[in-house]
């Protein structure tokens, strides 16, 4: 199972953020901290390198990189963009999810049982 999937919207946001961006990305670090009145919140940013943990998923044409404590947590999820009339933003739709709070900023998370990955090509 691939640890995360990226929708055409995400994809094509991801492109464009890259493409405007004023130095060289080598692809997105997408991570989950502790904080929020749910537990977690995702993490985003740009990743400048590679580090040699880290797990490398590349999706429609697109790097995203997996910090490694952060694997479990989101085996499985898929990264959308959405806009609606007062917000533009990526969405995590995540199997391992299991609540989030009302204002939507964190999320309870259970790490997948699965615990098989395939190598990310």
């Amino acid at each position: 199972m691939q640890v995360m999937r990226l929708s055409d919207a995400a994809a094509t946001r991801i492109k464009e953020i890259l493409a405007n961006s004023e130095k060289p990305i080598a692809g997105v670090r997408v991570g989950v901290k502790n904080g929020g009145c749910a537990g977690m919140a995702y993490t985003m940013e740009y990743a400048e390198r590679f580090e040699p943990a880290d797990e490398v998923v590349e999706d429609k044409g697109v790097r995203i990189v997996i910090d490694p404590k952060a694997v479990l947590f989101l085996l499985g999820t898929e990264m959308d963009y959405k806009i609606d009339k007062l917000s533009a933003q990526f969405v995590f739709n995540n199997p391992n999810q299991t609540s989030a709070c009302g204002c939507g900023e964190s999320v309870a998370l259970t790490p997948a049982s699965d615990g098989t990955l395939e190598p990310a090509r």
